[in-house]
């Protein structure tokens, strides 16, 4: 049987609870469980003028079943201060990451199918104290697990070898084992929940030009395409090296299932130019399914109503649509 689906709705200073709470509204075919304060979602209803029953709960256990529109069931984790839309607190870091806990334990025991996640700001959880680069990085730690981050639109997939990394240290963090991990990964995810019998996944190069024959570069010589080479000896429809400028074109998109960067903003630029709002984030290498918005916590349209909660509700439904049995 179908288990919830847990939802976090992140910075509550910012529009997660706002969006948490429009979702709310409508029609899903599978239970939410929200985890967070319900004190928080219950003033944002009021300020938001949003007409919702918020049922709190004290087990996830035996939810299944399809959502109630105008319901939300709450399992509750109290913030450590006081929240108003807009204004960041540091105290409240702690509680922002006590809710990721409790979503991934229950994942974890399988009483959860997916976790879908709100924005979370990373400013603030640092400046709290706490060592956080993302909750890519977060999740895996936790789930003691070797993450891929992948970005989706209804045309476009795009999976980052690096993830959250300053440009300098990019190079030093590209090797054969990890990039090889990351075509699997991204290759099983394909072709086991997204049910494509035969992948075809483009690799970009490091470099401009994909190296231009070692003149810009020897990553791709050395690393890349020995990589590349190994996994199609194994069966698998991988093409590369690319040169990035050129690989998001219809040349080579038409007929290609996924984009696998070298870094974040080598493919996500693009991905978020042409799906930006109905894109959605998608962690890969989790022992459950894992999805989240495609965009900030936004806290300047915190609690005016104006969030739009279109990334949300997309991701909402490819947790649902991949964790299906």
């Amino acid at each position: 049987m179908n288990k919830a689906v847990a939802v976090t709705p992140g910075e509550p200073a910012g529009i997660g609870p706002d969006i948490t709470l429009k979702i709310a509204g409508q029609v899903l075919p599978r239970k939410l469980i929200v985890i967070a304060d319900p004190e928080l979602m219950r003033a944002r209803a009021r300020l938001l003028g949003i007409e919702i029953e918020l049922r709190v709960i004290d087990s996830v256990i035996d939810c299944p079943g399809a959502h109630v529109p105008g319901t939300l069931d709450i399992l509750p984790v109290k913030m450590h201060a006081d929240s108003t839309p807009g204004n960041l607190n540091t105290a409240n870091a702690s509680y922002v990451l006590k809710c990721l806990d409790t979503a991934v334990e229950h994942c974890m025991a399988k009483q959860l199918d997916a976790l879908v996640t709100g924005p979370v700001h990373k400013g603030i959880i640092n400046d709290a104290g706490i060592d956080f680069t993302g909750h890519t990085e977060y999740l895996a730690m936790l789930s003691a697990s070797q993450p891929v981050m992948m970005l989706a639109t209804d045309k476009l997939r795009v999976a980052l070898v690096t993830t959250h990394l300053p440009l300098r240290e990019v190079g030093d963090a590209i090797h054969a084992e990890n990039l090889a991990y990351c075509i699997e990964t991204l290759h099983a995810f394909l072709r086991d929940n997204c049910n494509i019998a035969s992948p075809r996944i483009l690799v970009c190069g490091l470099n401009p030009h994909a190296g231009e024959g070692g003149h810009l570069g020897h990553e791709e010589i050395e690393i890349i395409q020995p990589v590349i080479d190994a996994a199609v000896a194994r069966g698998m429809d991988i093409i590369g090296a690319l040169p990035a400028d050129t690989v998001f074109t219809d040349k080579y998109l038409h007929n290609a299932d996924a984009v696998l960067t070298m870094y974040h903003d080598q493919g996500l630029p693009v991905l978020k130019y042409s799906g930006f709002g109905r894109a959605v984030n998608i962690t890969l290498g989790l022992p459950f399914i894992r999805t989240s918005v495609d965009h900030g916590t936004a806290l300047e349209l915190a609690g005016t109503g104006e969030a739009n909660s279109n990334s949300l509700y997309e991701a909402i439904l490819m947790a649902i649509e991949y964790s299906r049995p």
